[in-house]
Parts: C-alpha cells; sequence; structure tokens
C-alpha cells in the first residue's frame, strides 16, 4: 500500500511518501525514509519492491556525486531524471537481450548467455531546483517512461493524492499551500484506504537547497525494551 506523490509550486517541488517498510502480511518498520537526497538540491523519492529500490537510489546518488566530482559541476535535474531513466531502460532491455540470446542454443546444447540480469522493480518521481530554470518534477517508472510534470503519483494512495491534486492544484502555490493540499492527500489515503500507511515524510527543495520538511505520524515505532 505504498504512496509517494509530488507537486511543483512556486520556486519550489515538494514530495511525500509513506514511510512504511512492509513484506506480504507483515510491517517490519514504520519509519522508513523512502525520500533520498540525492545532493545539495535534488530529491529522489521511489516505491517499490525494498531492496531494488534501496538498491538503485543509492546507485544513481554515487552517480550523480560522481559526475559532479569529475566535472566540477552538478547535474541539471532534467539530465539527472534523463540518467536515471536510461539506467532503468538498460536493465529492462539487458533482461529482453538475455531471454532472446539463451532461446538460442548452440550445436552442443549449452546456452549462449550465462549471466542474468533483474529489471529493477521501482517508480520514481525525481524533484529538483535549477538556477535557470526553477524546480521542476520528473516521473518515472519501472518500465523507463519519463515525462516532467507538475504534479505525480505512485503506489495505491495516487488514487486519491491525484484526485485531491486535480481539485486543488493550481500553478504557483504557495509553500503553504502546498503542505496544505498534501495534508488533504495524507488524511484522505488514511481514510480511504483499507490499509493505510500511518506515517508519512515530506521533503521540500528550492533555491536554498534539498531538506525534510516534516513528518506526519500517527504511529511511532516502538523501542527494543531493554534486558
Amino acid at each position: 500500500m505504498e504512496c509517494v506523490f509530488g507537486l511543483v509550486g512556486n520556486d519550489f517541488a515538494v514530495v511525500a511518501a509513506d514511510t512504511s517498510a512492509v513484506h506480504s502480511i507483515l510491517v517490519h518498520k514504520s519509519n522508513e525514509d523512502k525520500i533520498m537526497i540525492l545532493d545539495s538540491h535534488k530529491l529522489i523519492a521511489a516505491s517499490g519492491e525494498s531492496g531494488d529500490r534501496v538498491q538503485f537510489t543509492e546507485y544513481i546518488q554515487k552517480n550523480v556525486a560522481l559526475y559532479q566530482f569529475r566535472n566540477g559541476i552538478p547535474l541539471t535535474t532534467a539530465a539527472a531524471a534523463n540518467f536515471t531513466r536510461g539506467e532503468l531502460a538498460t536493465a529492462l532491455r539487458k533482461v529482453e537481450d538475455q531471454m532472446i540470446l539463451e532461446s538460442c542454443k548452440s550445436s552442443s546444447g549449452v546456452p549462449l548467455v550465462l549471466s542474468h540480469y533483474n529489471p529493477y522493480f521501482v517508480n520514481i518521481l525525481l524533484a529538483g531546483y535549477d538556477k535557470e530554470t526553477g524546480p521542476s518534477l520528473f516521473y518515472i517508472d519501472y518500465i523507463a517512461t519519463l515525462h516532467k510534470v507538475d504534479k505525480g503519483a505512485f503506489g495505491y494512495g495516487s488514487y486519491f493524492s491525484l484526485a485531491m491534486m486535480d481539485r486543488h492544484y493550481h500553478s504557483g502555490m504557495t509553500v503553504e499551500e502546498a503542505i496544505d493540499l498534501v495534508d488533504k492527500c495524507i488524511m484522505e489515503i488514511r481514510s480511504r484506504l483499507v490499509v493505510a500507511p500511518p506515517n508519512f515524510v515530506i521533503k521540500i527543495v528550492d533555491k536554498d537547497g534539498a531538506r525534510e520538511y516534516a513528518w506526519r505520524e500517527s504511529v511511532k515505532d516502538a523501542g527494543v525494551p531493554s534486558a
């Protein structure tokens, strides 16, 4: 029941995500931060399989840092989004190529390809701020679709958050208006989903950088009891 959504306002972008780490019917923790700070002015919020989500977002973060280290300038938000999309597409195409090649046997019956690749089952909202173009938000799904959007969402919560944003979103929103809309989306998700995530984290990026804005918690993880 993951929920990730975001929107672009007046000189800023805001992203919110649930913080539940679940597997099947089990909740492992309710304070998992699914929004990573890529660099000083970029955020990447992801939903999907836990292993893919963590591994892929860390991979993107390190490569964005490597580019800046090698070239002395950071990637723009659009460039980072296109790089992310390219890595998802590459992993997806490797699987297709493997399936084709492994279906072809040599005369001895030995497969031509012995390696194994997996696509990343991860959906991403990438938000950032650039001096030249201002704030932006990019929608990237697990089959490597890329769109620049004013608002976007993934997960079961998207059914309700997109409806709320369609009704209340307008260009040039202030931070206060955007956070109020985010809270409306969270309240709608909590009241409509049968199994709704209790906690959310909200992060914002603007000319002053990417940072955590607030948590919306209704359940706290219990600490480990002392012996």
